[in-house]
């Protein structure tokens, strides 16, 4: 089963003011596609400034659309996309 991985960095520097209600909302949405059965896992950085996300049986295009609707897609740095191919 192939994956595709994203690499989600956002600008810790400018926050703003509503980032705790932008978390809340950002976590409504996470659930959602675990529920959907779209993203596999979801990991947190360790510094804090993003999280890496592992879609399963989606296309890129449907990743792409999915990332921008998230609430902290208007604070992000930058967004890589991986193609995996699952080993076991």
């Amino acid at each position: 089963m192939n994956r595709i991985q994203v690499i989600f960095t956002i600008d810790t520097e400018n926050l703003p003011s509503n980032f705790a209600d932008i978390i809340k909302e950002e976590q409504e949405v996470v659930a959602k596609w675990k529920e959907q059965g779209f993203l596999d896992h979801l990991f947190l950085r360790e510094k804090r400034n993003g999280a890496v996300l592992i879609f399963k049986d989606v296309t890129e295009e449907k990743v792409k659309e999915l990332m921008s609707t998230l609430p902290l897609y208007k604070l992000k740095i930058s967004v890589e996309y991986l193609h995996l191919i699952k080993q076991f």
